[in-house]
């Protein structure tokens, strides 16, 4: 019986390790760090949306064409993200464009095996960008944040629509132990561009970047 019992319960394990946690893009500051600079970005009320585009309607790309080339290495930013945060990543026939690979998606804990069903987050959105300082920048500034590498990261398409243009009050990822990560990832970005946060947004990054103290659950 107690051989039975044993058997049995090793299929209760999972056959795959979970997902990454603490996964972020190169650069990104560390918790310490990220607490200092949150500090010392300034808190405004977020302007208007006045005149941002996402898509490039009417020709107005506020952003530039979505995923340019920034390096000029023919490997758009989306291609390399994708290569950056996969494994077993295969690339299509004599292009830079990835055609299959694994993610362990960090915002919901799942491992998705399918590249059609990998979208691309801008961490800080782009609308929030918009609001919080870059209505007023040089096309060419709003291209380079737009395609930060330090502010991209692979994830489910559907979690990905569900944040939308969100910001941390708002929505957080559901995974929470990547809430540090996360965290430190938006105040990396705003940083470099010394954006502004909004008094409710500060208080969401202080509260994830808490998380940090805490060793994620074994």
């Amino acid at each position: 019986m107690l051989l039975i019992i044993l058997l049995t319960g090793c299929s209760a394990f999972p056959l795959t390790p979970p997902a990454q946690v603490d996964r972020v893009p190169a650069g990104t500051l560390d918790a310490a760090t990220a607490r200092t600079s949150l500090a010392a970005l300034p808190v405004a009320t977020p302007g208007r949306l006045d005149g941002y585009s996402r898509d490039c309607k009417d020709g107005a790309c506020v952003f530039g064409q979505p995923w340019f080339d920034t390096d000029g290495d023919g490997c758009d930013q989306r291609s390399q993200v994708l290569a950056r945060d996969l494994t077993a990543v295969e690339r299509k026939p004599g292009r830079c464009g990835v055609q299959a690979g694994t993610l362990d998606d960090p915002y919901t804990g799942k491992r998705i095996t399918t590249v059609s069903k990998i979208q691309i987050d801008h961490v800080v959105p782009l609308a929030e960008m918009w609001r919080s300082g870059a209505a007023g920048w040089a096309l060419d500034q709003r291209v380079a944040a737009a395609n930060d590498l330090r502010n991209l990261v692979a994830v489910e398409g559907k979690v990905n629509q569900s944040k939308g243009d969100k910001t941390p009050d708002e929505w957080m990822p559901p995974n929470a132990g990547y809430a540090c990560s996360y965290g430190r990832i938006y105040v990396t970005v705003k940083a470099a561009y010394a954006l502004s946060v909004a008094p409710v947004e500060r208080a969401a990054l202080e509260n994830a970047l808490t998380t940090c103290d805490t060793p994620p659950a074994t």
